[in-house]
C-alpha cells in the first residue's frame, strides 16, 4: 500500500511537471504572438496615417483636379505619389564670415577729399505749384522728362521726397518735432532705423561693442510712428528725459506719407542726406537687425579702405532681377500687375539679365540684400539715393527690383562720373548684425 501510494504520488508529480512545462511553452507562444500583434499594429498605424497624410497634402496642393472616368486623375496616380514620397528639402543655412576690422577707433583718420569722386551741386524740389489740394503728394509729380534729366550727374534741382504743395495745402507727410529736427541737423555721422505700424520689436545696438568715441560722436536715431511708440511703451520701452531708449534717440514721425508702411520706411532708408543735412556719413540698419559692431569701424572698412562712397551687400541667393520678380510674385509680396508694369518698363529701357561674364557689369549681383547700407554723403551717392527712392515712389516698395536698373542707368548716362559702389559679401553683413524675425502680430 505504501508503494502504491508512493507510485501514485510520483505519477501525480510528473503530471503536474508536464502541465507546468506545457503552460510555460504556451506562455512563450502567447508572448510572441502578442509581440507580433503589437508590431503589426504599430506598422499599420504608422504607414496608414502616413499614406493618409500624403493623400491629404497631395490633394490640397492641387488647385484644379482633372476628372478621368468620373475619378480625379490625381487620386488615380496617388499610389505612385505615395511610393515616391519626396524627401523634405533641407533648408540651406547661411553663415557669417570674418570682417577684418581695425582693433580700435583710436587711430582712425578720415581720408582726404578724394579727387576721383564726382563733384556737382544738387538741389531738391520743395514745393509744387498749380496742383489741387488732393493731388499733393510726398514724392511730387515727376514728369517723364524730369525723370530722364535727373539721371545726369550735373548741377540740377531734382525730386527727392519732402515735396510740399502750395502754401495753405495740407502736409504731404513725414512731419517731425522741431526739437528733433534741431538734434538731427547737428549730426555728422548717423546710424538710423525705423519701425512703423509696430512691425518690429526694438533692437538695441550691442552697447559693449560700441566705442565710447562712437557713443559720443555718432547719432543713433530710430524713427517711429505713434502706434509703434505706444506699443513699445506698453512693453516697458519708454524714452527717458532725453527721448532715448538705450543708444536710440526715438523720433516720432507724424502724418505718414504712404499707407504702405514698407514704402514709408524707404524715406529714412534712402533719404538720410535729406533728414540729416549736415551729416557726412550714414549707416542704415533695418529694424529686423541688431547692430553688433562699431559704426566708425564699419565706415573705415566698407568705405575708406575700399575707396567707396556707397556700400551694400549682395543677396545671398538671387543675382538676377528676373529671379527677384518671380520670387516676389510667388510669395505675393506686391500686386502682380504693378510688378509686371515696373519690370516691363525696365526691360524696355535696357535692363538685361545678369551675366557674370559681362565685363561692363561691375557688380557681383543685380539683387542687393538691402537691410544694411553704408554711405558717404557725396554728390553721386546722394543722387543715386534720390533716384532709387523715386523708383520706389513711382512703382513698388520692393526696392530690390529697382536697384540694378537705377545703378546701371546712372552709370550708362555718366560714363566719366562713376558711383564708387562697394557691393560686399552678404556673409560680412551677417557678421556685424544679428537677424531677428518680424513681429507675428502687426
Amino acid at each position: 500500500m505504501h508503494w502504491w501510494f508512493g507510485n501514485k504520488s510520483q505519477s501525480q508529480n510528473e503530471k503536474h511537471l508536464l502541465a507546468s512545462r506545457r503552460g510555460r511553452k504556451f506562455g512563450r507562444i502567447s508572448t510572441k504572438m502578442l509581440l507580433l500583434a503589437v508590431l503589426f499594429l504599430i506598422y499599420f498605424t504608422y504607414f496608414g496615417v502616413k499614406m493618409h497624410f500624403y493623400e491629404t497634402v497631395f490633394l490640397e496642393d492641387v488647385e484644379e483636379e482633372t476628372m478621368v472616368n468620373g475619378v480625379p486623375e490625381q487620386q488615380k496616380n496617388l499610389s505612385n505619389y505615395v511610393t515616391k514620397q519626396p524627401k523634405k528639402p533641407h533648408r540651406q543655412r547661411y553663415f557669417p564670415c570674418e570682417v577684418p576690422f581695425l582693433d580700435s577707433v583710436t587711430y582712425l583718420q578720415e581720408p582726404e577729399d578724394n579727387v576721383k569722386l564726382a563733384h556737382f551741386s544738387l538741389r531738391y524740389l520743395e514745393r509744387e505749384q498749380g496742383i489741387l489740394s488732393s493731388e499733393a503728394r510726398f514724392g511730387g509729380h515727376q514728369t517723364f522728362m524730369d525723370r530722364e534729366k535727373s539721371f545726369h550727374a550735373t548741377n540740377q534741382t531734382i525730386h527727392c521726397g519732402f515735396v510740399r504743395g502750395p502754401d495753405g495745402f495740407p502736409s504731404t507727410g513725414f512731419d517731425l518735432d522741431e526739437e528733433d529736427k534741431k538734434f538731427m541737423n547737428a549730426c555728422k555721422i548717423v546710424v538710423s532705423s525705423c519701425i512703423f505700424g509696430s512691425f518690429d520689436f526694438l533692437r538695441r545696438p550691442t552697447s559693449k561693442l560700441i566705442s565710447e568715441y562712437s557713443k559720443k560722436n555718432v547719432c543713433f536715431v530710430m524713427f517711429v510712428d505713434a502706434q509703434t511708440l505706444a506699443k513699445l511703451s506698453s512693453e516697458g520701452n519708454i524714452p527717458d528725459e532725453r527721448g532715448s531708449i538705450g543708444l536710440w534717440r526715438i523720433v516720432v514721425v507724424k502724418t505718414l506719407p504712404y499707407e504702405d508702411m514698407r514704402k514709408t520706411g524707404k524715406v529714412p532708408k534712402f533719404l538720410s542726406h535729406r533728414l540729416f543735412p549736415s551729416s557726412r556719413y550714414s549707416i542704415w540698419v533695418d529694424s529686423k537687425l541688431r547692430l553688433n559692431a562699431d559704426p566708425m569701424l564699419i565706415i573705415e572698412y566698407f568705405l575708406w579702405r575700399a575707396g567707396s562712397e556707397y556700400a551694400i551687400s549682395n543677396h545671398y541667393t538671387r543675382h538676377c532681377v528676373w529671379e527677384e520678380v518671380l520670387q516676389n510674385k510667388r510669395l505675393n509680396k506686391y500686386n502682380h500687375s504693378v510688378i509686371d508694369e515696373q519690370f516691363h518698363f525696365y526691360q524696355s529701357d535696357g535692363l538685361t539679365k545678369y551675366d557674370l561674364s559681362d565685363p561692363d557689369i561691375h557688380l557681383p549681383s543685380f539683387v542687393p540684400e538691402g537691410s544694411f547700407i553704408v554711405r558717404a554723403h557725396t554728390a553721386m551717392s546722394n543722387l543715386f539715393s534720390c533716384l532709387w527712392f523715386n523708383e520706389v515712389d513711382r512703382f513698388t516698395s520692393r526696392d530690390q527690383l529697382s536697384f540694378a536698373y537705377t545703378y546701371l542707368k546712372l552709370r550708362r548716362l555718366n560714363p566719366d562720373k562713376p558711383l564708387y559702389l562697394n557691393m560686399f559679401k552678404d556673409c560680412e553683413r551677417r557678421a556685424i548684425t544679428k537677424l531677428f524675425h518680424h513681429r507675428t502680430e502687426t
